[in-house]
């Protein structure tokens, strides 16, 4: 077995993310939240890597959200809210974020 390379061994995992289906799919960002991300960081001057470096991100993964190729992560899509300071989550998607109010 000398020779083999074993790091590209395709694990069960991948090949069935490979395969979905239409029963079994990753639930994806919504095209509305993408353009909020591209019309809140547009309003901030920001381009994708502008905001992918504020929030310690990659460039693509701004741009996975954008045109909603990304699985949505509650960590990153509440990055993205404070840097553009937009709602992504939720009902009110596209509104102005609140400024949390400290307990008394």
């Amino acid at each position: 077995s000398a020779g083999q390379n074993k790091q590209h061994v395709v694990t069960k995992n991948t090949s069935k993310l490979d395969r979905e289906t239409e029963e079994l799919h990753h639930d994806r960002v919504s095209l509305e939240v993408g353009k909020v991300i591209q019309q809140g960081r547009q309003e901030k001057g920001l381009t994708q890597k502008d905001l992918a470096t504020k929030i310690n991100e990659k460039p693509q993964v701004i741009a996975d959200y954008e045109c909603g190729r990304a699985i949505p992560n509650n960590q990153v899509m509440g990055k993205i809210e404070r840097a553009i300071g937009l709602k992504l989550r939720g009902k009110d998607i596209g509104q102005p974020l609140e400024p949390k109010t400290k307990k008394k």
